[in-house]
């Protein structure tokens, strides 16, 4: 599907999606707020604009809280999809206060600091048993042999999933995740139904067992909630399960891959980072500026907004870009050089608001533990091969990473 003809923004194009941030710059030349008919949106490019709309109570993630499709201009989602979006629309991710607020603050808990922390020795030492066995190899593929299985397993492992089912999450998960790219196709749509459904039916079992067998874990925790009167459906858990799993990964996950690439090619860098590994936290922030895993987020417009003088009308859909907000030079200098001793890097990779990511400090905690695993057993860790990018726009990560280890 090709874009407008007059703008270099075109996510179905190989060439942007190779390399986005150029067509950014001109959208932001172009204005704050800038129409765009094949995915009947309204982009907005600027940091100061993205970081404002997402603590804007006017946009919300849903609308059915308040209005009907028919009241709100929209259409039904197509039968045949429902189960995908009863799946999607019962996470908190797509849930509007009070649900969401009722549903954050339990889960909430198992993502507190003091909590995070604890995990961090059970990370550290996965992360070094992985690269152990990408060092001993003499390379492989950095994604599926290092920055996948770390944070499945720790997510799998909070969520109390037995070690044989977890190679079944990440297809599952993969395919659910391809309904967030925009316009997607009906093949895309069939997988997504199909994992749903699939998923569904492995988490209602799991649920059912856990409250005959109660154990540590979270899901057994949202079961203890529920008895205690904090009111959370049977729905409501699954899909809370499988917003984590998905999001507890996605982005660490491609970050991992992003982030090394963008290292392979800034040589500069990876040489600074490996003489000095106290930049290790400002690098995790400056390679998810630099190469952002979630490209664009989505609000629907509840009350009509008023951006640099454009109204936008109620009902309408508006795509927060991040990867643009994160190279905008009014906020970032030299937005487009990779500066890992950058310290002044407001990112919104984690998003912002009410839906800000509630696992972003056990993502920082499993990039770190990568990194600093990677650095120390395989200081001589190289590209092997130049990756392909997935032909996806919204979650931006690579198909493979392939390196070798002299």
């Amino acid at each position: 599907m090709a874009g407008q003809s007059d703008l270099a923004f075109d996510p179905w194009d190989p060439a942007f999606l190779a390399d986005p941030y150029p067509a950014y710059a001109e959208l932001r030349a172009r204005g704050r707020v800038i129409r765009y008919e094949p995915t009947d949106q309204w982009l907005v490019p600027h940091h100061a604009d993205v970081s404002a709309l997402l603590r804007d109570r006017r946009l919300g993630r849903a609308y059915q809280h308040r209005f009907t499709h028919e009241d709100f201009g929209r259409s039904a989602p197509p039968p045949e999809h429902e189960p995908f979006h009863t799946l999607n629309d019962h996470g908190m991710l797509d849930l509007e206060p009070p649900d969401h607020t009722r549903i954050r603050r339990l889960v909430s808990k198992a993502f507190t600091p003091r909590t995070v922390e604890r995990l961090k020795p059970y990370v550290q030492a996965l992360a070094g048993e992985l690269v152990d066995g990408l060092v001993r190899a003499g390379g492989g593929d950095l994604l599926a042999d290092v920055a996948e299985p770390l944070p499945v397993a720790v997510i799998a492992e909070m969520l109390g999933i037995p070690d044989a089912d977890r190679a079944r999450l990440r297809p599952w998960s993969a395919d659910i995740c391809g309904m967030y790219e925009l316009n997607p196709p009906q093949e895309t749509a069939q997988k997504a139904v199909r994992a749903s459904v699939e998923f569904s039916e492995y988490l209602r079992e799991l649920i059912a067992a856990r409250r005959k067998e109660p154990g540590d874990d979270l899901i057994s925790g949202l079961i203890a909630a529920h008895d205690e009167g904090d009111r959370l459906t049977e729905q409501e858990m699954i899909s809370t399960a499988v917003l984590l799993l998905n999001a507890g990964h996605e982005a660490t996950v491609n970050a991992t891959v992003n982030g090394w690439y963008a290292l392979f090619c800034n040589p500069g860098q990876l040489a600074a980072l490996r003489a000095d590994r106290s930049l290790i936290p400002s690098a995790i922030e400056e390679l998810m500026r630099y190469d952002t895993p979630l490209q664009l987020f989505e609000r629907w417009v509840l009350d009509d907004i008023e951006i640099d003088g454009t109204v936008i009308p109620r009902g309408a859909e508006i795509a927060m870009l991040f990867g643009s907000a994160n190279h905008d030079p009014e906020v970032f200098r030299a937005p487009d050089e990779l500066d890992l001793t950058r310290t002044d890097n407001p990112h919104i990779s984690f998003s912002a608001g009410i839906h800000y990511c509630i696992g972003a400090p056990l993502a920082r905690i499993e990039l770190a533990a990568s990194m600093a695993a990677l650095l120390e057993k395989a200081p001589t860790l190289s590209l092997a091969a130049q990756p392909e990018r997935k032909p996806n726009f919204v979650i931006r990560g690579l198909d493979g990473l392939r390196v070798e280890v002299r």
